[in-house]
This record gives structure tokens, C-alpha cells and sequence, in this order.
């Protein structure tokens, strides 16, 4: 849903000169040197990315579904470090307040996430505890009015320069599965929490990811998300379940930025006396790249509006984050192979997205997580 087309367009305008002028000029700076400079974080802050999703009266922008998938569509064809610099406020780590949390909680950190002040990180993701997140093993005992809370995550994404945690801890260590799992807000000064370096990654350079360590660290009972014990996991699965329509758009961007970047070396590299471009070969690939581009971008917007008018999209998240992650990953293999060597020599925009992507494919549930969740559900709403 568009709520305001002329307002959203003139947004989107704003969005799309400063990616041009401040992110797309440092692209190669930002891999290299594995961090993105303040300034251009500051003019993140400046232009409101940091509270997208989060809602007007907290300091947000409010931005519906589709809305939020069409500037994720945008901001993700630069390098995806950019995005992901603001993205977990105005995501993953902000959606557990924005759903579930109290009163008095949303007051006290929405509009600090909203504003760029603080930054906040998902720790859900352990050692023993991937695909299975149910399976983590982070405790949190009661004392009293106070929880102390021992635990290791990883993968963090932004968590060596957070500021708030949502870490999610076993209260109920009799239980199993996803019952007596609670999420608790933590705050960077809390004693007994640590981050170490960041992780050397494949790609993404400029998105520090990295371990929480919290070794008895004691919170009181009023950080427990939404103000109950046991809910921990719902949450958890609410904030993923908008979060694969975000990843879905950030997976369409960076794949319409690669066709752009295969037509124009198909036009200006020349083999056999013309231009690699008038090969039917080179142009199946553009092609079937465009082609799996706009069938992303239309299956995100569909499902994103359907989750505006209250559908239960819990199907179609899953579908969009499947189909687009390995759409992207098709597009920026076969951009690889239309630079050809030069493709393959770090420095080279098509090398550089090639394992920014990859990721793509793994995180918020790995392609063949959701393949099984899909077959289950289509199953299910198909009994024979």
C-alpha cells in the first residue's frame, strides 16, 4: 500500500540522489577498507533511513510494507553494506519492539533507533542453534526481580557496534522447543556483555558481523520483551517474518544493478571483431536475468501488499525470500560469467556483488529451510 504516491515518489528521489552521489562513489573504499565513513552515516541519520518501519509516533517514518520493500529495492543497488548499516533499526532490530513490546519499552527505544542514536542487533543465532533456533542453549535465571543471562551467540549482524541487544534466552529450562523461550532488551554498558572483533567475511565488507558473549549478565525483569516469559520465540518469529519481505526486495536490488552492469560490458567489450552483446548466448543470459528480475520484484510486491491489507503471509514470506535470494545469486553467477576474467578479478563491481550476495542464501533461513516450510504448508493446505 502507497499511502501518499506523490510524497512516497519525492522519498524515493531523495533516497536514490544520495545512493548516487555518497555511496555509489565509495563502493570500492567501503570493501576495501571494511568500514563505512560517519559522515555518511550521519547523512543516513540526516534523511531518516534508521526508522523507516519504525512508526510516526516514536520518531519513524511509518512506512507500509510495500513501501519499505520498494526502498529496500533501491538502497540495495549500491554496495549492500549501505543498507545494512541502517537496515537492522529499521528491521529485524526494531520489529520485536515495534510488535511486541511494552508500552514504556517502545518509549524508552524506538525513538533512539528511529534517530540513528543508538543501534540495535537480533542475537537469536548460537553455535548449536542455527537452522534450529530453538535448539539455543543461552539461559537466563531468575533472581528475584532480575534474570542473569549466560549465553554465546553468533552471526551477529552489527553486533561489535551495537548499542541494545534483543537477546533471546531459555527461562524455562525444563522446556523444549520454542516454549519458555524470552527475549530481553540489553544494553550495550550492561556487565558481563561482550563483543569481540568482527568476523573477516567473505563479502559484505563495511557490515560488521561478530559473537555476543554474556557471561551472567543480570537485567531486571522489566527487559523481558512485551513484559512475559515464554514469548520469546513467537517474537522472534514474528520480526523474521516481515524481515523475509525486506530480504527478498534486498535481493531484487542488487540483482537489477547487475543486469545493468551485463549490458553495458555486453555493449562495450568486443570479441571476434563486434561487440559480446550481438551473441545470442551473452543476450540468453541478460535476458533470463531481466526475466527472473521482474518476476522477483513482482512476487515481493504482492506479497507485501498482502501483508498490508492483513493477509497471513507466512506462505508467501517464505516464497519470496526463497525465490529471490537464488534468483540473485543466478544473476550475479551469470554477470560473472559475461565480464568473464576480468569478473573474477577483485576490484571488478560484478566480482565484489558476487559474494556480497551469497549470503543471501543462508541467512533468515537457509533455501532449504524455507523449501521444506513451503512444501509443509502447501501440503497441508492441499490434504488429499
Amino acid at each position: 500500500m502507497i499511502r501518499d504516491p506523490i510524497k512516497f515518489e519525492a522519498m524515493l528521489n531523495e533516497v536514490r540522489e544520495f545512493l548516487r552521489a555518497e555511496c555509489l562513489p565509495i563502493e570500492q573504499q567501503v570493501d576495501e577498507n571494511d568500514v563505512i565513513p560517519e559522515p555518511v552515516v550521519q547523512r543516513m541519520r540526516d534523511l531518516g533511513l534508521f526508522g523507516h518501519s519504525i512508526p510516526q509516533e516514536y520518531g519513524g517514518a511509518g512506512l507500509t510494507t510495500e513501501e519499505l520493500a520498494r526502498v529496500n529495492i533501491e538502497v540495495s543497488q549500491v554496495a549492500t553494506a549501505f543498507r545494512a548499516r541502517f537496515g537492522g533499526n529499521t528491521g529485524i532490530a526494531s520489529e520485536s519492539l515495534v510488535a511486541d513490546g511494552t508500552p514504556e519499552q517502545k518509549r524508552q527505544y524506538l525513538p533512539l533507533l528511529a534517530s540513528g542514536q543508538i543501534t540495535g542487533c537480533f542475537a537469536l543465532t548460537e553455535p548449536e542453534a542455527g537452522s534450529d533456533a530453538t535448539a539455543l542453549k543461552t539461559r537466563a535465571v531468575r533472581d528475584g526481580a532480575y534474570y542473569e543471562i549466560s549465553g554465546r551467540k553468533c552471526f551477529i549482524t552489527n553486533a561489535p557496534i551495537a548499542d541494545l541487544f534483543t537477546v533471546f534466552a531459555r527461562t524455562d529450562p525444563d522446556s523444549r522447543g520454542s516454549a519458555g523461550i524470552s527475549a530481553f532488551l540489553v544494553e550495550r554498558d550492561t556487565p558481563g556483555l561482550a563483543t569481540p572483533p568482527a568476523y573477516r567475511k567473505l563479502g559484505q565488507h563495511g557490515s560488521p558481523v561478530g559473537e555476543v558473549v554474556l557471561d551472567r549478565v543480570r537485567v531486571h525483569e522489566s527487559a523481558i520483551v512485551g513484559g512475559t516469559e515464554g514469548r520469546g520465540f513467537r517474537t522472534a518469529m514474528k520480526a523474521l517474518n516481515k524481515q523475509r519481505i525486506n530480504l527478498a526486495g534486498l535481493c531484487v536490488g542488487p540483482a537489477i544493478r547487475l543486469v545493468r552492469e551485463m549490458v553495458r560490458r555486453a555493449h562495450e567489450r568486443k570479441q571476434f571483431g563486434q561487440a559480446i552483446g550481438e551473441f545470442q548466448l551473452v543476450q540468453q543470459m541478460i535476458a533470463e536475468s531481466n526475466t527472473a528480475v521482474h518476476a522477483a520484484r513482482a512476487l515481493v510486491l504482492e506479497t507485501a501488499r498482502k501483508r498490508d491489507d492483513g493477509v497471513d503471509v507466512t506462505l508467501e514470506a517464505s516464497m519470496c525470500k526463497l525465490f529471490a535470494s537464488e534468483m540473485c545469486g543466478q544473476v550475479a553467477d551469470r554477470a560473472v560469467q559475461v565480464f568473464g576474467g576480468a569478473g573474477y578479478i577483485a576490484g571488478n563491481v560484478v566480482e565484489r556483488f558476487y559474494r556480497d550476495v551469497r549470503v543471501f542464501r543462508l541467512y533468515e533461513g537457509t533455501s532449504q529451510i524455507h523449501i521444506a516450510n513451503i512444501a509443509k504448508r502447501t501440503m497441508a493446505a492441499m490434504p488429499g
